[in-house]
Parts: structure tokens; C-alpha cells; sequence
């Protein structure tokens, strides 16, 4: 299995090099890491008391930030190093002031993982969610360093639990604590015989509720919304926009959209306009003066999401048609019931959300068109559904004092 791990992770960076000419993330995926250790030399992380924190992405980013800060005031002494995957993740927050040192993880190998732990001498390590690496942990449990990861959540489909999983298990058995998101994922890992293992649920909670009761105001989209319902699309993707767009161009009431897309090229805006048969303008054009009368707002930058859920009334989250959908937390924190695509099932909130009540979920333009009139056209449901969705943030929050009671 050793064999097979090292033949894949080598396809996998062939792969990316050989398209690395021709896609961007792929080219900064390569640039990113080289001479990754000189770097991390001139960093001055060599001589620090470091805590590593890795992450995959933006997405364990944001989830992993509550514990980060919580850490920082309760070690000041020591110094933040954190590590991206992606570079979704890295070319986004790389010059963040929430870490003192943030690079991308070097790529795993026996040699890499023990020059790297080596150079920074962690005194404590937190994954969060997943990526598990196999020297990078083997080397952490060999130099007796602290291993814990945390917001993960295991599925029966997973190698882990498989017949021929021995060897991803292995991976497992190198955490010194385990902080899992529901009881199935307890019940897995004990099936298994991991013991280490507790509930506190997901630290994205602590994070949304602190991003809406810190959250921006925009005057720009206060005068759009100009006292009218809003309906917020956020990190849509074309099959997405497809629909929404056949839904908007129907509207023929006072109902406004704002659309936020995953992909902001300018390719992909101009092929949204191109759909559009209503008024609408983009952020990064609007006239201020002319804003009240357009009916659509397409945001064209990324960092501002979050906050203009608090604008709408009722809010699609993007990706359910392709991989998976997006946060659905950072919606369902103001208050509004959440309505997506069918592939969203790795989500325990988008579960639990459809469970209550407060989130819908769409295969096509019927069912999201009878889905927004049935909200638009009663009150006392969108009220009803908008309360149940904020309750249910507001009641699973805490994961972060957990974890940090534990550790």
C-alpha cells in the first residue's frame, strides 16, 4: 500500500506539472512549493515555539479559524504556522494576519515530512476535517507530537471502513484525539476500534455566527435593495445560474436578486449578463444613482459574501448540480431558509436543515420555482422557516470552547 501511496501522490504531481502551463491553480500549485524549505528558513519559523495548523482549503480554512484565535490568546507565547493544500486556500490568505507564517504544506514524502516537522518543530498539530498524509502523521507520532484533528465527519463509504482498509486505519490510529461532528462518526471509528474519539460538533458554527454579528455593512447594496424582498444566490455555478436566471427572467413582480458566482472571470460574468433579460449591473460597475431601478446585481469579487446574506430574505446556495453545495451556515445564521441542488448529502447541516424544516433542496427549474412562490406567497412559512434556520445555528455553537476544554 506504501507502494501504491508513493506511485499515486508522483502521478498526481506529474499531472499537475504537465497542465501547469495551461490552468492557473495548477501553475501556482507547482510555484507555490518551490524551494518551499529555503523559504520556510527565511521565515524565521526555525527559531519559534510554533503551533501547525494545516488545512486542505478556503472552506477548512474558515472552519478551522475559531480554534486558531482561541489558541493565540491562550498560547500568546508561541507563534501560528499554517499550512495550505490548495491553492484556493493559500493565494487567498497567504498574507493574513491570523498566522505568523503561512506557506503551502509541501508535498507528503518520508524525506519531506521530516525535514519540514524538523525545520518547525511544532509543539502541537490540528488538521482540520481531513487530508490525512501519511509520512506527515507517521513523522508526527514517531517524535511523540501532539496530533489532533478536528470537524471531521466520517461516512460507511470511506476507505477507512472498507475490507481492504487496513492500511488507511493505520492513519487514524496516529491521532492523539479524534473531535468528530455526529454520533455515526463515533460509532465508525469505534467499529473499527478507535476509542479517542468525541463529539463537538462543527467549529463552522462559532465561525458564522462571529462573521453575521461582526458583518460589513455595503451602502451600495443598501440602496439596491431599496426596502424590497431580496433573494441572495451565493457561489453559484453555470447549472446553477441556469436555473435561477429562467426563475428571474419570469418575474415580472418587485422581487430583486443578488448573485454572487463561484467563478468571477470575466468570461463568466459576461456569459450571465448574456442570460439576463432584466435590468441588472455588476458591484464593480454600479452607478449608485441608477442602482434602485436595476433588478439584478451580479457581485464580481470575492470576500464579500458572507455579509450580504443578511440583505435577503431567501438564499440559493450554489454546487449542489456539480461536486457539492457550498456553506450553507453562512446563510442560515441571518435567518433564512436555504434552498439548493440535490447533491448535498456529505453536509450534515444541509441534512439537518432539510430535517427541520429551513432548507429546501431542487432537481430542477419546477421544483425551484413552486418552491420560492410557496415562500413568497406565505408569510407566516418564510417566518416560520427563517426563525427555525437561525435557531439551529445559534443552538450549535460552542464546538470551539469544546475542543479547547479538551486539548
Amino acid at each position: 500500500m506504501i507502494f501504491f501511496y508513493n506511485i499515486s501522490l508522483k502521478i498526481y504531481y506529474l499531472v499537475v506539472l504537465i497542465v501547469s502551463p495551461f490552468n492557473k491553480k495548477a501553475k501556482q500549485w507547482i510555484s507555490g512549493r518551490k524551494n518551499i524549505f529555503e523559504k520556510i528558513k527565511k521565515s524565521g519559523a526555525c527559531e519559534t515555539k510554533n503551533i501547525w495548523f494545516h488545512v486542505s482549503s478556503l472552506g477548512e480554512y474558515e472552519q478551522g479559524l475559531p480554534v486558531i484565535e482561541k489558541i493565540k490568546q491562550k498560547y500568546p507565547s508561541h507563534k501560528i504556522f499554517l499550512t495550505f493544500f490548495s491553492p484556493s486556500g493559500y493565494e487567498i490568505k497567504k498574507n493574513s494576519k491570523t498566522a505568523d507564517y503561512i506557506f503551502y504544506l509541501p508535498n507528503d514524502s518520508k524525506k519531506n515530512a521530516r525535514k519540514f516537522i524538523e525545520l518547525i518543530n511544532p509543539q502541537i498539530s490540528f488538521f482540520v476535517k481531513y487530508d490525512f498524509w501519511y509520512y506527515y502523521l507517521n513523522y508526527l507520532k514517531k517524535n511523540k507530537i501532539p496530533i489532533y484533528i478536528f470537524s471531521t465527519i466520517f461516512r460507511k463509504k470511506q476507505s477507512f471502513f472498507k475490507w481492504y482498509g487496513a492500511w488507511y486505519r493505520k492513519m487514524l490510529f496516529t491521532f492523539t484525539h479524534i473531535f468528530v461532528q455526529n454520533e455515526e462518526s463515533v460509532k465508525l471509528l469505534k467499529s473499527i476500534g478507535i476509542e479517542n474519539v468525541t463529539i463537538t460538533g462543527d467549529t463552522r458554527f462559532d465561525r458564522v455566527i462571529d462573521i453575521s454579528e461582526n458583518s460589513k455593512n455595503f451602502e451600495i447594496i443598501e440602496k439596491f435593495k431599496d426596502n424590497k424582498f431580496v433573494i441572495v444566490a451565493g457561489s453559484t455555478w453555470q447549472p446553477d445560474e441556469e436555473i435561477l436566471i429562467n426563475f428571474i427572467n419570469n418575474r415580472e413582480d418587485q422581487i430583486k436578486f443578488i448573485i454572487a458566482p463561484h467563478n468571477i472571470k470575466d468570461e463568466n460574468i459576461k456569459r450571465i449578463s448574456n442570460l439576463l433579460k432584466v435590468s441588472y449591473t455588476l458591484y464593480s460597475k454600479v452607478k449608485i444613482e441608477e442602482i434602485k431601478n436595476c433588478k439584478v446585481l451580479i457581485i464580481d469579487n470575492i470576500g464579500m459574501l458572507s455579509s450580504i446574506y443578511k440583505y435577503g430574505e431567501i438564499a440559493y446556495i450554489g454546487g449542489g448540480f456539480g461536486v457539492s453545495i457550498h456553506n450553507t451556515l453562512e446563510a442560515a445564521t441571518y435567518g433564512m431558509p436555504v434552498v439548493f441542488g440535490t447533491n448535498y448529502h456529505k453536509f450534515q447541516e444541509a441534512k439537518d436543515l432539510i430535517e427541520i424544516k429551513a432548507a429546501f433542496s431542487i432537481s430542477n427549474y419546477n421544483e425551484l420555482e413552486m418552491t420560492i412562490i410557496k415562500l413568497l406567497n406565505n408569510n407566516e412559512l418564510l417566518s416560520q422557516t427563517s426563525a427555525i434556520a437561525k435557531k439551529y445555528v445559534y443552538a450549535n455553537k460552542g464546538s470551539t470552547e469544546k475542543i479547547i476544554g479538551r486539548i
